[in-house]
């Protein structure tokens, strides 16, 4: 039995009952019950949340990934700016990234306008910012592992001269 097993169960399904991980685990259901409590102590299980098909709702919400690049000074480091970046609400996930910008952001709000005002007004003031570059999310096909859509295929006609 391994911690790793509950894990990867409970980010398959976080609605597995302690019953249902242990017959798949060949656990007792206070074994399950232990090691869950042990992992959410530890701060390893952070939450359970439910993936959501955004499209399928009328209310509309706007989703953006925004590259940010910083200038790190002697008194500041990335993990200052972070702290500071991850207090909005508006910030959804905040990752430090390899590659051509420092951080990848993760923003959600009600219009184009109320994320465009975000990024603006609050996050490309922060002095440590030196460019922001805001991607709009037009369609996502998967989230956290979960494809997302009516899972139809393709219902385009062939075509062939």
């Amino acid at each position: 039995m391994s911690e790793r097993e509950v894990l990867e169960l409970l980010r398959e399904n976080a609605r597995y009952s302690t019953a249902d991980i242990a017959r798949m685990t060949d656990l007792e259901e206070t074994e399950v019950e232990a090691v869950i409590e042990e992992l959410e102590s530890a701060g390893v299980v952070r939450g359970y949340k439910a993936v959501v098909d955004w499209d399928k709702l009328e209310d509309e919400t706007v989703r953006a990934e925004v590259e940010l690049n910083v200038e790190l000074d002697r008194e500041t480091g990335y993990g200052d700016i972070a702290e500071r970046l991850a207090r909005f609400p508006q910030v959804k996930a905040l990752r430090l990234v390899s590659g051509d910008y420092d951080f990848d952001m993760e923003v959600e709000g009600d219009s184009i306008r109320e994320v465009s005002m975000f990024v603006s007004e609050k996050v490309a003031p922060v002095p440590e910012i030196t460019q922001t570059v805001t991607h709009y999310v037009m369609t996502s096909y998967k989230e956290q592992g979960i494809e997302l859509g009516d899972g139809d295929e393709d219902d385009r006609l062939s075509f062939s001269p």
